[in-house]
């Protein structure tokens, strides 16, 4: 999961039909591996599309889906099937809903606790007066002592999800284990170890949804197999976590080869990734982003919405004056209409402030008052390496429709228009949401 969404973004933003080449190969052995790995081609295909493309597009669709048929087959030619399986012919009453509502919201509230706790984890190690070459020993340990209650939580893979789906245990076993995997994957991750929590969060959306309709059907009956919750379960808690909810359909409907259920499956994956995009914002590799400083929310703002910065959209120009200077210098300057606005530089060369040329223009100021008495925005200005995404809070923050662009030594570099920088980002936007028109 880590390496597929890290990936994600960086050739998005290139230009040039090559640049997207390199891209897609990431994107078609990542399809390819998730297809071999649960026997589903078509799950395998829109993980890549959703998490490393982040966007369904026609030039993609054939490398993409042929790695993941190609991969499935020669899978199954050399070992066979294989990977959970189960097939549900039946119907979905529409009552049967509300109890995959409810799940689809516990599922969204475990994938939050389970995020918020890897990062957690994460601080105490780091807060730790151990050495950070000892943190992982200390973590596989702790995760060793943790097999010796429950075997099951060293795996992720088909053994214990086929374990959860078929046979029958209590629901303290199942709460039991539940617990126990979330806390090994937890320690594991936060105390150094390299990885993420796709395999994972299939386990424990599983053990969740059984657990949830084997009290549900105690509490007041239940008309559907209680192993169908478990499927439910297990795509909207991985979905919570890394956001794939179309995958997460195919998966579905690939192991059940039942359309209602892949449906309902969509419903609650929609459901819980709502809920997280909502009241936590991120995916589980946009969160690790997140903690390390990166202010993204997908993929796709990976790349091109750093390389959209302040230095390149900003207007290199000379046009300053003098904060000492007066007004009447000035209007004799810049003409009302020439300009918007006027950085002012001190003795020393270093911003002080803007003079709008509605303000310079006025009848009320007095022509011999130095253009000091009218600067706005003396402490707001934008530095070169600024994404245009900064820029348009700035200008939010501080109601300005222009501002200076200044270096690190404070001198003025430039100007950015608000206007001018809505509309490169908005052009920006579209070439992504629409390619086939640019």
């Amino acid at each position: 999961m880590r390496g597929p969404a890290a990936l994600g973004g960086r050739g998005v933003c290139r230009r040039g039909g090559g640049a997207a080449r390199p891209l897609q190969l990431v994107a078609a052995g990542a399809g390819a591996a998730i297809a071999a790995a649960f026997n589903a081609p078509l799950a395998g295909a829109f993980y890549a599309f959703e998490l490393v493309l982040a966007s369904y597009s026609v030039a993609a669709l054939l490398p993409v889906l042929a790695a993941s048929i190609a991969a499935t087959a020669v899978t199954r030619l050399i070992g066979g099937s294989h990977g959970p399986s189960l097939f549900f012919a039946g119907q979905i009453p529409v009552d049967g809903y509300l109890p995959i509502a409810l799940l689809a919201v516990l599922a969204a509230a475990a994938g939050i606790l389970v995020m918020r706790s890897v990062a957690l984890m994460e601080q105490l190690f780091a807060r730790s007066p151990v050495p950070g070459w000892t943190q992982p020993m200390i973590g596989g340990l702790a995760v060793g002592l943790l097999a010796l209650v429950s075997p099951q939580i060293l795996s992720s893979g088909h053994g214990a999800m086929t374990l959860v789906l078929d046979s029958n245990l209590t629901v303290g076993a199942l709460l039991a284990l539940l617990a126990l995997k979330t806390l090994a994957s937890v320690i594991s991750l936060g105390s150094g170890f390299r990885g993420g929590l796709f395999f994972a969060s299939l386990l424990l959306g599983a053990i969740l949804g059984k657990a949830f309709a084997i009290l549900w059907m105690l509490g007041f009956g239940l008309q559907i197999p209680i192993v169908i919750f478990a499927v439910v379960g297990m795509c909207a808690l991985a979905t919570s976590i890394i956001g794939a909810p179309m995958a997460m359909s195919f998966l579905a409907l690939e192991m059940t080869q039942s359309p209602p259920l892949a449906l309902a499956v969509l419903f609650s994956a929609l459901l819980s990734t709502s809920i997280v995009r909502q009241f936590f914002g991120f995916s589980f590799s946009t969160w690790r982003f997140h903690l390390r400083g990166e202010t993204i929310r997908s993929a796709t703002d990976v790349g091109w919405i750093r390389d959209l910065t302040v230095g390149r959209l900003m207007r290199r120009s000379a046009n300053t004056m003098a904060a000492g200077a007066t007004i009447a210098e000035a209007r004799r300057r810049f003409p009302l209409g020439s300009t918007k606005a006027v950085p002012l530089l001190d003795e020393k060369d270093g911003y002080v402030g803007m003079c709008l040329l509605t303000d310079l223009h006025w009848d009320g100021q007095d022509p011999k008052q130095p253009l000091a008495s009218i600067a706005r925005f003396a402490s707001a200005w934008l530095r070169p390496e600024q994404t245009v995404r900064d820029a348009i809070n700035a200008f939010a923050r501080n109601e300005a429709d222009t501002l200076a662009v200044v270096g690190s030594d404070m001198a003025v570099l430039g100007t950015l228009n608000e206007h001018y920088c809505l509309r490169r980002y908005a052009e920006e936007t579209n070439k992504r949401l629409y390619p086939a028109r640019h």
